[in-house]
Formats: C-alpha cells, sequence, structure tokens
C-alpha cells in the first residue's frame, strides 16, 4: 500500500470518527480539492436522464445504491465494479432518514464517497443524490412553513456537499380521500414545484441539479397514467416559468422500503407491478420529456426479478436494505458486536416493537436505528474484516450491475455529463453555499 492511499484512508478515519463539525469540513475540502486534482468530479445526472428522454439511449436501468455503513469500503468496492464493467451511470445515495440514523450528515457522506474513488484511482463524474428528501405529513398539517424550511435546510446541506441529484419526496402529502385525482396529488405537485425553485435558487453555476418527483408513496397503492398526468399538468402550473423541472418520476408499484419480514425472520414474496412501471416510464418520456419511471424499495427482491428492469424501460432502481443485510448478517461479522447492538436496540427501540411481533421481525426492522451508534465500533474494525464483508457484497455489486445493465456505458456519460469544479464561499449568515462552477480544466 503507497503513501497516497496511505493518507487518503488516515484521513476518511479521521472524518467519520471526529465528532467536531468544524474538523469535518476542513477534511471535506482536502477530499474535494484532491478529487478535482485526480479528475473526480461530484456530477449531475440531469443532462444524462434527459438524453434518455429523448430516445437517445435505453436498455440499462441506473443503479442508485444506499450505503448505511462500512460506507468507504463499501463504495470503493462499487467503484471497482464500475471500472471492471466499464460503467458510468451508478449513483451513491443516501436518505434524509437515514442521515439521521447512520449519523453520516451529507458533508461526510459526500467526503467518503470521493475519497473511495481516488483510493480506486477512478476518474470522471461521481453522482451522489439525497434520497427521499421526504415532507413529515403530519408535521406539515401542523406547520406547513416550518416543515418546508426543515427540508429547503437539508437541500442546501446536501447541494453545498456535492449532491448535485436531489429526489423530492411529497408523495407523503398525496390526499386519496379525495374524489379528484388532481386534488389528490394537489400538495404533492405544489411542495415539489417549491422545492424544486429553491433547489434553482442555490445549485451552482454551470451544473443543473437532478431533481426526482414522486407520484406514489413506497408501500401504498399503485400509481397510474392518470396519478402521473394529474401531477405533471399541477407541477408545470406551479412551477414558476422558464425554470428546469424534474428530470425522473418515482411511482408505487407493489414494493415496500426493507421487504416484508415473517415471524421466522424470511422476506416475504413480493408482487411488482412490472407492467405498470414500463408503461408510467414510457408515458414519462413520451409526454413529458423525463428520462423515465424509477423504481424504490428493490435491494430484497429475488435475485431473478432484476433482469426485468432495464426490459421494462426503469431509468433507475433504488437499493438499500439488501447490502445492509448482507453486513449485518455476514459470518465475518463480530457476533460480540453484533449483540452489543441489538442489547442496545432492546432498551432504545423497544417502543418500536408491535405486539405479537417475533425478535427476528423486532430486529430486521430495527436494526438500522443502530448503525449510527455503533458507526466508530464498525469503522473501527480491524481491516481484514472489512476487507471479508466488502468482497463478500461486491460480488452483489457485479451481479446488479450486470443484471440492471448498466455495464459498457462509460462512454455515454462522459458524452452527456459535464464536469463542473465548484467554488464553495460563505454568505452573510455563514453557511456554506454553492456559488460557481467553472469547466473542467
Amino acid at each position: 500500500m503507497g503513501r497516497k492511499a496511505l493518507s487518503i484512508d488516515k484521513i476518511i478515519v479521521d472524518l467519520v470518527l471526529s465528532d467536531d463539525s468544524g474538523t469535518k469540513k476542513k477534511l471535506a475540502k482536502k477530499i474535494l480539492g484532491l478529487a478535482y486534482k485526480k479528475g473526480i468530479y461530484p456530477s449531475s445526472i440531469h443532462d444524462f436522464y434527459m438524453a434518455a428522454g429523448r430516445g437517445e439511449f435505453s436498455g440499462f436501468t441506473v443503479p442508485a445504491i444506499n450505503l448505511r455503513s462500512l460506507t468507504y469500503d463499501l463504495a470503493r468496492a462499487i467503484f471497482r465494479v464500475a471500472k471492471k464493467n466499464n460503467s458510468g451511470a451508478f449513483i451513491f445515495e443516501i436518505a434524509k432518514s437515514e442521515m439521521g440514523y447512520t449519523a453520516q450528515a451529507p458533508v461526510e457522506y459526500a467526503s467518503v464517497i470521493l475519497a473511495a474513488a481516488l483510493r480506486e484511482n477512478y476518474q470522471g463524474p461521481v453522482f451522489i443524490q439525497a434520497d427521499h428528501t421526504q415532507a413529515n405529513a403530519k408535521k406539515f398539517q401542523e406547520n406547513a412553513d416550518k416543515e418546508l424550511q426543515a427540508l429547503q435546510d437539508v437541500i442546501a446541506d446536501a447541494v453545498a456537499a456535492g449532491f448535485y441529484n436531489i429526489d423530492i419526496d411529497s408523495s407523503t402529502l398525496v390526499d386519496l380521500s379525495k374524489p379528484d385525482i388532481k386534488a389528490q396529488q394537489k400538495l404533492n405537485y405544489e411542495v415539489c414545484a417549491k422545492l424544486t425553485q429553491f433547489i434553482r435558487r442555490i445549485e451552482p453555476k454551470g451544473i443543473t441539479v437532478s431533481v426526482g418527483g414522486e407520484i406514489g408513496e413506497v408501500g401504498h397503492q399503485n400509481s397510474t397514467p392518470e396519478d402521473l398526468a394529474a401531477f405533471m399538468a399541477g407541477y408545470r402550473e406551479r412551477l414558476r416559468k422558464g425554470l428546469i423541472g424534474i428530470s425522473k418520476i418515482s411511482i408505487q408499484t407493489g414494493t415496500s422500503h426493507g421487504g416484508v419480514v415473517k415471524a421466522d425472520g424470511s422476506i416475504a414474496e413480493v408482487k411488482l407491478d412490472f407492467a405498470t412501471l414500463k408503461n408510467l416510464s414510457n408515458i414519462a418520456r413520451k409526454e413529458f420529456g423525463l428520462g423515465g419511471a424509477v423504481q424504490h424499495g428493490a435491494s430484497t427482491l429475488p435475485e431473478d426479478m432484476f433482469h426485468k428492469f432495464p426490459e421494462h424501460d426503469t431509468i433507475e432502481v433504488h437499493l438499500a436494505t439488501g447490502f445492509q443485510n448482507m453486513l449485518l448478517d455476514s459470518q465475518s461479522f463480530p457476533v460480540d458486536l453484533k449483540k452489543r447492538m441489538y442489547d442496545w436496540l432492546n432498551l432504545n427501540a423497544a417502543s418500536e416493537r408491535k405486539p405479537g411481533e417475533s425478535d427476528e421481525q423486532f430486529f430486521y426492522k430495527a436494526r438500522k436505528k443502530a448503525l449510527g451508534p455503533f458507526k466508530k465500533d464498525i469503522m473501527g474494525l480491524p481491516q481484514e474484516v472489512r476487507d471479508e464483508i466488502a468482497a463478500e457484497i461486491e460480488n452483489k455489486f457485479d451481479f446488479l450491475f450486470k443484471q440492471l445493465d448498466a455495464v459498457n456505458n462509460r462512454e455515454l456519460a462522459d458524452k452527456y455529463v459535464s464536469l463542473r469544479r465548484v467554488i464553495v464561499r460563505k454568505h452573510k449568515a455563514g453557511k456554506e453555499v454553492v456559488h460557481d462552477g467553472e469547466g473542467a480544466d
């Protein structure tokens, strides 16, 4: 291992283990500077998706991968898989809720991803995404302005950190009790338009942040062409004239986040409506010029399903819980650490246990909440243990890239994605905001 590799490893360990926000920002700035020097650029996938919407290419699905733990090691594995398969379109993402329970703020997450690219000698665009920037329906009803401000704060922090892809999830505000479909979608499209306008105000010069909308909350009833038409009509009416809108649309087709767990801990069989997925994706492209439809909650699906996503014109698929399961259930993961995590859950997440739930159901659902409190313990595992776990999951990444046909598309990414170096400045209140962007050297 060379001095450069050791240096990057040390910076990341220091950044992840530090509890001081100033230290994290200082180390993040160092990582970003090194990344730019090596031709690594946080980028937006917007233009790439709009080209797909124009029919300039098709036939593959972009994997969007949530890394909840062991992020540095698993991101390195993803970059190795991408280089091996000549892949250029793949996304690293973390949801608003995940930022909290995994203790990975945007500045840390983005820095770890860029450091992984440095470590694996990857070059080119790196897509980092804020997944499920989600409105809380109850809080919105109590105080809409306060909830919108909270979402804007998350978005501002993410964009400042290099997240140039933001998924807005205001589908939680859809009101199915209303008889008219457009009325059902009203709050959804209004909030999505407002947040899009906010993103356009703060995005760096020269970068069009990729924005995603969502018309059906995951785990609820399947989306319809009428839902999509009503959302898009209202969204375009509300979006300020001349502004660029969303590049993709997330829909509901039958899955649920993390899968549905049976009493013995196994995952129940999922029925996924691929016909709906294909139909809405094609409508999104042909009628609205979007990249296509996005599928959430897919990582726990049976392996023989994944090849169907590109066959049914899915532009993007979100993958999260399956990798968390592989990490925590790996034979290489220390038994004593897992026991301490479960003991912590018994004390700190007891209120989440539902009547009649088995231990397997409770821990499967709740164990993600222990990833933040035990982040340092997991990061501090011996390197050989981390390598063993990462190697197991790397095989899964490779399988998924191939099943999704997300291979040999590096040239397309290079063709449609502009590389921009972004300068981060501070406004009067002292908060970091992206200020300017310039073309790659």
